[in-house]
This record gives structure tokens, sequence and C-alpha cells, in this order.
């Protein structure tokens, strides 16, 4: 039987942290790289393991990759702290631990909660993501030169589970928006780095045609309010991170 190593990034993570704990408890080993919690994220880490470092954040892909190198197994599952196992993706992953896994990585589907409602359109679900690979064959990397999308990259045959990860990935509006204007002044940022330059036309258009794709042509309308709410936010996202590359690029804040 192939032994698993859970790895987790956090940061004052205490609302999050012991669910996302309890559904792998069942795991060989959880290994916790912490960004120096002012909350009591280290303390809850440490009734799960003992296995856990602080690292002053560098980024998403860096942090996430030095996880990797405390991991004492060969089988990586890795997940963040607003992140579920579900008891079905348990069972699947313990199967496949037992019998053997015929693939260098996984794809798992995963749903997110959102406001009241599981959001299963939208372009949302199932939204797949390699979670669980072998540790000499996959690494953390960034997806289109973004720090804030990071993906893992397997060098090696892919499959795909049936069991699904949970995404608890906004407390309510408030939170939306807080992750949305720090994730878009990355983006804006990044960007202008790689001199990718926004105008009038990416403004003007961009937002009302990604609320047509999500809302529509993503059937986001069966979602409810939530679906409505997921698309115009979601637009307004895209608005954001053009109109901050703007401001940028005219020297209006620092770079």
């Amino acid at each position: 039987m192939e032994k698993l190593s859970v790895t987790i990034i956090t940061y004052n993570e205490e609302k999050n942290i012991r669910d996302c704990l309890s559904s792998v408890k069942w795991a060989d080993e959880i290994v916790v790289i912490d960004s120096f919690s002012t909350d009591r994220t280290v303390e809850i880490c440490r009734e799960y393991t003992g296995k856990i470092y602080q690292n002053k954040w560098p980024g998403f892909v860096e942090q996430k990759n030095l996880a990797l190198s405390k991991v004492s197994h060969n089988w990586i599952l890795g997940i963040d702290a607003d992140e579920r196992i579900s008891d079905e993706l348990a069972l699947e992953i313990k199967s496949l631990l037992n019998d053997g896994l015929i693939y260098d990585g996984y794809y798992i589907q995963r749903k997110a909660f959102y406001i009241n409602r599981w959001i299963l359109h939208c372009g949302w679900y199932p939204d797949y993501k390699i979670r669980l690979f072998k540790k000499d064959k996959g690494r953390w990397e960034g997806t289109e030169g973004t720090a804030i999308h990071e993906s893992v990259k397997v060098d090696g045959k892919v499959g795909y589970l049936k069991g699904e990860l949970l995404h608890y990935s906004f407390r309510d509006i408030s939170s939306h928006l807080n992750t949305m204007n720090r994730y878009t002044s990355i983006s804006a940022r990044e960007q202008i780095k790689r001199n990718v330059r926004a105008g009038i036309t990416q403004i003007l258009l961009r937002p009302p045609l990604n609320f047509l794709k999500m809302y529509f042509l993503k059937l986001g309308f069966m979602d409810g309010m939530p679906g409505l709410i997921v698309s115009v936010l979601s637009s307004f996202h895209v608005f954001l991170k053009y109109a901050k590359m703007w401001e940028l690029e005219n020297g209006f804040v620092s770079r």
C-alpha cells in the first residue's frame, strides 16, 4: 500500500483550517507551511500534525513547492485551507493507494459553495484540478505568467477521479470583494511586467462579454441569485484588473 502526504499552506485560516484538516486526518502525513499567522491557525494545526513550518510569504507557487520539499512520502495530495476532501473522494483515494495507482497524477473535480448553495454552472463546475500526484513527477507552477493561478504540472500520464473536492472559497460577498481587490492588483502588476497593455476596448468590452458567457452560455442563471452575483462580480473582477493595468501603465500608482 502506498503512503500519502497531504500539503497545506496557511495564513490566518483559523475559521477554515479545522474542517480542512479533519477531512484529511486519515492520511499518513500532513505538512503545513504557515506564513506566520497571527490568529489560532498554528495552534489548531498542532492538534493534527507536528510537521508545521513557518516561512515568510514568497508567493503561492514557491510556498507550495516548499511544502513538497518537506514531505516523507512519494504520493502527494495538495489542498488549500478553504477546501475539504469529501467522504466519497477520501474512500476513492484510499482504494487507489491500496490497490495501485496507474497514473502519475489525477484530476479532481472541485465544487464551490457560495453564499447558500453549491454553484453547478457559471463555468465553476466541474472545476478540474490536478491535486493527487507523485512527488517525483509533479510540481507546482504558475499559469499564464501569473503567480495567483498556480497549478500542478505532471510529467507523465494523468487520470481522473470521481470524488469531489469541496471549495468554501468566500464566507460572504465582502470577503469575495476583499479577495478580488487583492488578486486584481497582483494580476495587473504581472500583466504590466509582461508588457500587456489595457485600453478602452478591453475595459469596455471584456467585462460584459464575461458576464454574458458566465450567466447565459455557462447557464449561471440556473444557480439562482448566487449565480447572478457570481457572474456580476466575476465581470467586475475583469473590469478591475484592466482598470488597474491602465492605472499602472499611466503612472498614477507605483508599480
